[in-house]
C-alpha cells in the first residue's frame, strides 16, 4: 500500500506544493466521486481534486437531484447511495415525491451523503477549490495535473499513476492534446441511421437549475422582474398559459409541471424541457473565465422562468430555497450540462451495441463494467438549427464497455462522467446520473487495479475490473428478471457476460428492461452457437440439454478440450475439488452441491433450466475466469 507523500518545490518566486499518489481524480462530479471512493476502497491511495465545495457534481451541486432510471437496477455505489436516501428520508415511498423519478431528493442531502461515504474511506483525500489548469506531460504520457486553489491562489502539482478525467465537459482530455469529438457525428461515421445531416458542433441544451421552496400560502417570495421577461417565452409550458398554437398542446397543468420535481420536504426542481430553463449554450471549448460569463445568461433564463411561475402561473409562495446552496444567489454551484467532450478510446459505444447487443459482429457486452435502462433523451429545442425530431431508438436496458473509458491512444489516462467513447446518440442515455455513478465506480477500479499492478490502464485485464464490480454488488450485465437480491446474482452475471447463455432485450418506454430468462429450459441448439468460442458441440437438435448431458459436455471441456485446469475448482459446500475423471463421483459431487445451491429438485435425467445450467457451469468450468476477453469482447485464446 503507497503512503500519500508531499513535498514542497520552490519555483523562482512562486511556491508549488507538489503531492504523489496511486490515483488523482480531476473533478468530484458523480462519476468523480464514485471513481474516489472505489479506488480508495481498493487501497490506493487516491486524491479527488473539486473546484467547488460539494461532492457529486450534476446530482448535487447542479441540483438535478432526480435520479433517471436504474431504478430495478440498484447497481454499487449508485445502490448504495440510494440506500443511504431511503435511511435518511424513511423509505422509498418517502423519496418517490415527483413523477419524473422514482427518486428524489434535496442537493444538500445527497452532499452531505457523499461526504459521508468520504468520511469512513481510507487512502481517501478531498482538496475543496482546486480548479485544475493542465495536465503534466512526460514524453507524452499524462503523469499529473496542475491545480490553483481559487481562494489562496496556492499553486498545486499532483503526479499519480493513474489519472482519471471526471471533469464536467473533458478539460484533462483536451488539455492533454488526446483526440476527442463533441457534437453530432453523421451517419456516415457511426452507421446509426439517426442524424441524416453531416457532422456537427451542436451539444445539447443546458439548464441552470432551480430549487424553490414553498414558505408557505400568503408569504411573497417574489423576485425582481428580470430584464428582457416576457411571458410568450414561456408560452406552452403548461395548460394554464397555451396561447401560441404553433406549439405543441401542453400535456400538463400547472401545478403537474411543478411536481414534475417535486422534492421532499416541500420543495420543487426546476428543469423543465418543455418551453422551460433549458437554453442552448456551447461553451465546452471556452476558457473557464469565459464560460462563467456565457453561464449568466443561463440563470437570467431561470430567473425569467422562476418571475413567470410566481406571476403567471400564481405560485408567489415559492422562492429560491434558503437552505439549499452556499450561494449569495441561492442558486445551484455549476449548470447542469449534458453533453461534453467525447474521448476517441479503445472501443466506440453505439447505439447497435444497445439495440441488438447479442446479434451484432462486436460482443461488447462481454465487457460490461456500468449498467443503465433509461431512454436515449436529448435536448434539442433552444437550438433552432439542430435538429427537432431524431429518429431515435427504442432501446433496451443495456451494459456499458470497459473500453469507453480508455483512450484509442492511451496516454495515462482513464475517462469518466459524460465524456467516455460512445457515439453522440448514446450520449444521451449514457450522460444520466445513476450510469455517471457506476461509470465512475469502474473508472475507480481500473485505476486502482492498474496502479497496484503498476501497469498502464489498457492492460489490464477485463475480467479483473468485472470481478472487482461484481464484488461490490455492482451489476456488469443489464438483467432484469435475475436482480441483486436472487441467491445467484453472481453465478447469473458471469454466465452472461460469457455469452455462453445469451439475454433479450425489450424496449418499454422509460423502464427498458433486459431479460435472462431463468426459468426457461436451455436447448442444445442454442448452445451450438454460444459455446463456440469456448468448446464447439456438434449436435443441433432443438431439443432440451438434460443434467446428464450436461455432465458429459462439462467433462469434455474439463479434460478433452484441456480447458479447465482440474486442480484449482472446488465444490462450494465444502473443501474438495471436482472430479472430473469419473462421472459417477462427478454426479454425485454435482448432487451434493445441489442442496447447498438450494436449487431444488434433482434428478440425472431432468432438463436445466438457464439458472440451473448458469450455477453449474459457473461452479464447474468457471468460463468466465478461465478465458479471458480483450476490449473488443473477443475471447483470447
Amino acid at each position: 500500500m503507497q503512503v500519500l507523500l508531499l513535498t514542497i518545490v520552490l519555483q523562482q518566486t512562486t511556491a508549488q506544493k507538489i503531492y504523489r499518489t496511486d490515483v488523482l481524480v480531476v473533478g468530484a462530479s458523480a462519476s468523480g466521486i464514485a471513481a474516489g471512493i472505489q479506488s480508495a476502497r481498493m487501497g490506493a491511495a487516491t486524491i479527488v481534486a473539486e473546484p467547488s465545495t460539494w461532492l457529486g457534481g450534476m446530482i448535487t451541486a447542479a441540483g438535478v437531484c432526480a435520479f433517471d432510471g436504474n431504478h430495478n437496477l440498484p447497481s454499487g455505489i449508485f445502490g448504495e447511495f440510494r440506500s443511504a436516501l431511503y435511511k435518511v428520508y424513511g423509505g422509498p415511498s418517502k423519496v418517490s415525491t415527483g413523477w419524473v423519478s422514482n427518486t428524489l431528493f434535496e442537493p444538500h442531502v445527497g452532499d452531505s451523503i457523499f461526504k459521508t461515504m468520504v468520511a469512513s474511506t481510507q487512502h481517501l483525500t478531498i482538496q475543496y477549490q482546486w480548479q485544475f489548469q493542465k495536465t503534466i506531460l512526460e514524453n507524452g504520457v499524462i503523469k499529473g495535473a496542475a491545480f490553483t486553489q481559487t481562494l489562496t491562489g496556492e499553486k498545486y502539482i499532483v503526479y499519480a499513476k493513474q489519472v482519471i478525467d471526471a471533469t464536467e465537459l473533458g478539460d484533462v482530455i483536451a488539455s492533454a492534446g488526446i483526440p476527442y469529438d463533441l457534437g453530432m457525428e453523421s451517419n456516415e461515421i457511426t452507421k446509426e441511421n439517426v442524424h441524416k445531416g453531416p457532422s456537427n458542433d451542436i451539444v445539447q441544451d443546458i439548464t441552470y437549475v432551480a430549487i424553490l421552496k414553498d414558505y408557505g400560502m400568503g408569504k411573497d417570495c417574489t423576485i425582481v422582474k428580470p430584464l428582457n421577461y416576457n411571458p410568450d417565452e414561456f408560452d406552452a409550458a403548461c395548460t394554464n398559459y397555451y396561447f401560441n398554437l404553433l406549439r405543441p398542446k401542453p400535456s400538463v397543468d400547472a401545478q403537474k409541471m411543478l411536481n414534475y420535481g417535486k422534492l421532499p420536504n416541500n420543495k420543487y426542481m426546476i428543469n423543465w424541457p418543455g418551453f422551460g430553463n433549458d437554453i442552448y449554450l456551447n461553451i465546452v471549448e471556452m476558457k473557464e473565465e469565459d464560460r462563467q460569463k456565457q453561464l449568466i445568461k443561463a440563470k437570467e433564463q431561470t430567473l425569467r422562468f422562476i418571475y413567470f411561475i410566481q406571476h403567471q402561473l400564481g405560485f408567489k409562495h415559492l422562492g429560491l430555497a434558503d437552505d439549499e446552496y452556499p450561494t449569495k444567489d441561492r442558486f445551484p454551484l455549476i449548470p447542469y450540462h449534458r453533453e461534453s467532450r467525447r474521448v476517441k478510446g479503445l472501443v466506440r459505444m453505439d447505439i447497435h451495441h444497445i439495440a441488438k447487443p447479442f446479434q451484432i459482429a462486436a460482443p461488447l457486452y462481454r465487457t460490461g463494467i456500468a449498467v443503465g435502462d433509461y431512454p436515449i433523451d436529448h435536448h434539442h429545442k433552444k437550438n433552432e438549427e439542430a435538429p427537432q425530431h431524431l429518429d431515435f431508438y427504442g432501446v433496451p436496458s443495456f451494459n456499458i464497455p470497459l473500453g469507453v473509458l480508455i483512450p484509442a491512444n492511451n496516454q495515462g489516462l482513464i475517462v469518466a462522467e459524460k465524456s467516455i467513447s460512445v457515439s453522440n446518440v448514446v450520449n444521451g442515455t449514457t450522460r444520466l446520473q445513476a450510469i455517471a455513478l457506476l461509470i465512475g465506480q469502474a473508472a475507480g477500479t481500473l485505476a486502482a487495479t492498474a496502479a497496484k499492478e503498476n501497469i498502464p490502464a489498457e492492460k489490464v485485464s477485463v475480467r479483473k475490473v468485472q470481478n472487482g464490480l461484481l464484488q461490490t454488488n455492482a451489476y456488469i450485465m443489464p438483467y432484469f428478471d435475475v436482480p441483486l437480491s436472487h441467491p445467484h446474482f453472481e453465478a447469473v452475471q458471469k454466465i452472461g457476460a460469457t455469452g455462453i447463455l445469451k439475454g433479450q432485450g425489450v424496449p418499454t418506454g422509460w423502464a427498458n428492461r433486459t431479460y435472462f430468462h431463468p426459468d426457461s429450459l436451455v436447448k442444445r441448439n442454442e448452445l451450438v452457437n454460444d459455446l463456440v468460442p469456448y468448446y464447439p458441440i456438434k449436435n443441433n437438435q432443438q431439443k432440451n440439454i438434460r443434467l446428464s448431458e450436461a455432465i458429459d459436455l462439462i467433462i469434455q471441456m474439463a479434460v478433452d478440450n484441456k480447458f479447465v485446469d482440474t486442480n484449482h475448482l472446488k465444490i462450494s459446500a465444502s473443501n474438495y475439488k471436482w472430479n472430473f475423471q469419473n462421472k459417477a463421483l462427478l454426479t454425485q459431487q454435482i448432487q451434493q452441491a445441489w442442496v447447498f445451491w438450494k436449487l431444488g429438485y434433482f434428478n440425472i435425467n431432468m432438463p436445466l433450466t438457464r439458472l440451473e445450467f448458469a450455477v453449474l457451469f459457473n461452479a464447474t468450468i468457471d468460463p468466465f475466469n478461465l478465458k479471458q476477453v480483450n476490449h473488443q469482447g473477443v475471447i483470447i485464446e
